[in-house]
């Protein structure tokens, strides 16, 4: 979307703790002097403050970044950072689908900053199935899942064959052979860049302590829980419900299997990224953003289900005064995604114009 001729409005000093401020257009103005973006960080929640306290998924970024230009961002759920020299901008939603999808489009349509040519990382924790891998182990997604766009009747009024209440609109029940074509129950990140992403990442040596070991050791009976956290590749289900079960945990399953035609497979689960890859797919018909630059990564901070003789009731309550993977989640984020943003920056005069894994 160009603005070429207009006449910007004076530029404003970003807020910025250290260096030089940057001039930024004033909001809900023409600009014609935007701010270059290489790559858009996204994040989905932050504990506290920015800074300095308990970690959530922007802190360990803004700290160790050098994001330190604050951006006013009223239009959505909390202010933006920059890093002028990297030309990294980092975004945090807020949690849930709708958030997302709003901030990623105020962002997309925001005439302060150019976007044509970044690379969109989503890095956020997320429960994993004890089946696939452990809690600390991150997992590049290319088939992004809705959960919550379906029909659902209570599990207690269903017919006594379905294996749940829960079934895609205009089918007959739960896994109808009849599939209709997706209409916002499934995204597709570009698989090519999934894998060159996961390529680039897939020997790094994550974080394992004592606490993660001692909580995966509870899951006998599921040999990839029960290894060290690792890179890998996995599919994510986004939905509002924060669900947990080993019920849930086969919906979820057979929920990913029938969206993505067999070709995907449940590991996470989130609650955000279909309302992100929603946005970026109409930003992309405006030609503001490449959708084929979306990247979602996603570190298990705990198991989406429990382990063998605990209900899970008991299991969520507990998890939910503190994930057991929470610091080693966030560690992998960190560790993988700043590999691939290492990548891009450092070889800027090919990836501009050239997305990795493309023919």
């Amino acid at each position: 979307m160009s603005l070429a001729g207009v006449a910007s409005a004076a530029p404003a000093a970003a807020e910025t703790s250290a260096g030089t401020p940057v001039a930024v257009c004033e909001l809900a103005t023409p600009c014609t002097d935007k701010l270059p973006v290489k790559v858009v960080l996204v994040t989905m929640f932050e504990i506290g403050e920015d800074t300095g306290d308990a970690p959530g998924e922007f802190q360990i970024w803004h700290e160790r970044r050098g994001l330190t230009t604050r951006i006013p961002f009223p239009h959505s759920y909390h202010d933006l950072y920059y890093n002028p020299e990297t030309q990294v901008l980092a975004m945090v939603t807020g949690i849930g689908t709708a958030k997302s999808a709003g901030a990623t489009m105020a962002l997309g349509l925001d005439p302060r900053f150019d976007l044509a040519k970044a690379y969109w990382l989503v890095a956020g924790i997320a429960g994993i199935d004890p089946q696939d891998a452990s809690i600390g182990s991150a997992a590049w997604a290319s088939y992004l899942v809705d959960g919550d766009l379906a029909h659902e009747i209570d599990a207690r009024e269903i017919p006594k064959d379905w294996p749940s209440g829960y079934f895609a609109r205009e089918t007959k029940g739960p896994l109808d052979t009849h599939r209709p074509e997706p209409t916002g129950e499934l995204f597709v990140a570009n698989p090519a860049l999934r894998d060159w992403a996961y390529d680039l990442t897939k020997d790094i040596a994550l974080p394992d302590d004592p606490a993660i070991a001692e909580e995966r050791a509870r899951f006998t009976g599921y040999p990839n829980a029960l290894k060290p956290p690792i890179v890998m590749k996995g599919d994510t289900v986004s939905a509002m419900t924060f669900w947990h079960g080993a019920r849930m945990n086969d919906w979820a399953n057979e929920w990913v299997d029938y969206w993505s035609q067999g070709q995907g497979n449940f590991v996470t689960s989130a609650m955000e990224d279909t309302g992100t890859a929603q946005s970026l797919a109409y930003l992309d018909k405006l030609g503001v953003v490449d959708y084929d630059r979306l990247m979602v990564l996603r570190a298990g901070s705990n198991f989406t289900m429990p382990p063998p003789g605990v209900s899970p009731a008991d299991y969520l309550l507990r998890e939910n005064e503190g994930y057991a993977g929470m610091t080693a989640a966030l560690e992998s984020l960190y560790l993988v995604g700043g590999k691939v943003v290492d990548e891009l920056l450092g070889h800027w005069d090919k990836y501009a114009t050239t997305v990795p894994g493309s023919k």
